[in-house]
């Protein structure tokens, strides 16, 4: 029987919401997490103020997935610069 990976909790605060995090990440990775998000929750929030909470919870999504995707592809460029310098 193989051991489960212990379960951390935190509460934390998003845009003025509390919220239980649990996982097997520490309490400081899932806190600097829901800092970041919050973070950016607040920015749109702040340049959208008319906006309801759901709305800008969608607005952060999308903006975190265009952050990924960017994210991902300079990686793979980067792997593929790399890769065709140890070809040479």
């Amino acid at each position: 029987m193989s051991q489960q990976p212990k379960k951390n909790r935190v509460t934390v605060k998003i845009y003025d919401e509390e919220y239980t995090m649990r996982g097997t990440a520490s309490p400081e990775y899932m806190r600097r997490l829901a800092d970041y998000v919050d973070e950016k929750m607040k920015q749109i929030g702040q340049a959208n103020s008319r906006l309801g909470i759901n709305k800008v919870a969608v607005l952060t999504s999308v903006n975190l997935a265009d952050e990924l995707f960017r994210l991902r592809k300079e990686v793979r460029e980067l792997e593929n610069m790399l890769k065709k310098k140890s070809t040479k």
